[in-house]
């Protein structure tokens, strides 16, 4: 099981613990990647994942939070 980000990263979604699609990585920078959310994605999740309310179109996002990294998505760990 991988937990670390790569480039081959970019473009997967990024699914909660449950499976829910929260947000899609826009671009990967060493041990962080950048995720635009999902529109539908509550606040109680992005309070957890330290994204308040931002006026910013992305959000960064590290490896701690990360459960898998398959090769179809990132899954987040259990909050």
């Amino acid at each position: 099981m991988r937990t670390n980000f790569t480039d081959d990263d970019e473009g997967k979604p990024v699914v909660n613990a449950e499976g829910d699609k929260i947000g899609v990585v826009t671009e990967v920078h060493g041990d962080n990647v950048h995720v635009d959310p999902d529109p539908g994605v509550t606040d109680t999740i992005k309070s957890k994942l330290g994204w308040g309310d931002s006026d910013e179109d992305t959000y960064q996002m590290d490896e701690s939070n990360i459960d898998e990294i398959t090769d179809d998505e990132i899954r987040l760990q259990r909050m």
